[in-house]
């Protein structure tokens, strides 16, 4: 079930602005646990239970885009230029299989040099030099594509071995299959909090959704449920990264809640669920930075799951530690952990 839920919501394109699709796609997912979900300026928000006064209130967030590229020009002789939405990373954009979403999606590739031709090898493309080649004429091309459209990677969800998946999007659909299986290990358990589920749109952007959800809903706890880098071999100390298995990295930060990282580090002992620390020192670069300094403020902590290769077409996670970050996330809202 986990599996083909993150699949699901993994194949939808979404980058930041136009997550109108898997907006839909995660509202379905929700109205299975929550009452009056709605979608507002692309964040999905839906109320967990009955909420009651004198009992604080938390916000689970994950958020629902990804990164992209958009249609910045079409070429006469039927070549698509590009801008990146989020932070691409441009040494891997050559040779990639695209998905233009016009009036109707369209597969390209992104244009590349052969090796025999390049003078310098070491040179990275900058975003203005990237060409995708659909086939098309410009005139063609014109017809269904408009400045503007979206553009996704055409990479689907795959398991790979030893409970490994990769796709293009797991950045952040990981993080929203999290929450939803956390749900789903409460059903039947009273819960300790005023709980609102939150998929926020264009992190990649700022956080901006957060930063508006935020406001309206003003929690008193909020836990960002992101991706944070898993270890690759060569790629620096191990200690620096998370491990694909290990569990979800609890963050430690002066710009979190040291009571409430704390808090899910106890929970995590006693139900024997794994998890590792992820020390941060300054802010976090996820949606918990915009929770923690609204209105007066929310006590704030992050869940990351360790992810190989951000940012790119082939991003790798490890289907148990979306399960070990519902499970965590589970217990702490039952609340029986003192």
């Amino acid at each position: 079930m986990l599996n083909e839920m993150l699949e699901k919501l993994s194949n939808i394109g979404g980058i930041s602005g136009c997550e109108e699709l898997v907006c839909d796609a995660a509202k379905q997912y929700l109205e299975k646990y929550c009452s009056d979900v709605v979608i507002k300026n692309n964040n999905v928000i839906g109320t967990y239970g009955e909420h009651t006064d004198g009992r604080k209130h938390v916000v689970l967030d994950a958020h629902i885009d990804q990164i992209g590229m958009t249609v910045t020009y079409i070429t006469s002789d039927g070549f698509i230029k590009v801008g990146n939405v989020g932070g691409l990373d441009r040494r891997l954009l050559p040779s990639q299989k695209v998905i233009i979403h016009g009036k109707r999606t369209l597969l390209g590739v992104v244009c590349s040099t052969p090796p025999h031709l390049v003078s310098d090898e070491t040179k990275v493309p900058e975003i203005g030099d990237i060409l995708i080649d659909t086939g098309l004429s410009g005139e063609e091309l014109n017809e269904i594509v408009k400045l503007g459209d979206a553009i996704t990677f055409d990479c689907k969800y795959k398991e790979l071995l030893n409970g490994n998946v990769t796709a293009s999007a797991l950045d952040d659909r990981c993080g929203i299959a999290a929450i939803l299986y956390a749900l789903e290990q409460l059903e039947g358990n009273e819960t300790k909090y005023n709980v609102t589920v939150l998929f926020s749109a264009q992190e990649e952007l700022g956080e901006r959704g957060a930063k508006i959800a935020a406001y309206e809903l003003n929690p008193d706890i909020a836990i960002a449920v992101d991706v944070s880098f898993g270890y690759v071999d060569g790629c620096g100390h191990e200690h620096e990264y998370g491990k694909l298995g290990g569990g979800p990295m609890i963050g430690v930060s002066p710009s979190l809640s040291r009571r409430l990282s704390d808090e899910l580090i106890d929970i995590a002992n006693h139900c024997k669920v794994p998890y590792q620390i992820e020390v941060m020192s300054g802010l976090t670069s996820t949606n918990a930075d915009q929770f923690s300094v609204n209105r007066c403020g929310a006590e704030a902590s992050t869940l990351s799951i360790p992810l190989r290769y951000m940012h790119t077409s082939v991003e790798v996670v490890n289907i148990d530690d979306v399960k070990y970050t519902g499970q965590l996330l589970a217990e702490f809202l039952k609340g029986d952990i003192a």
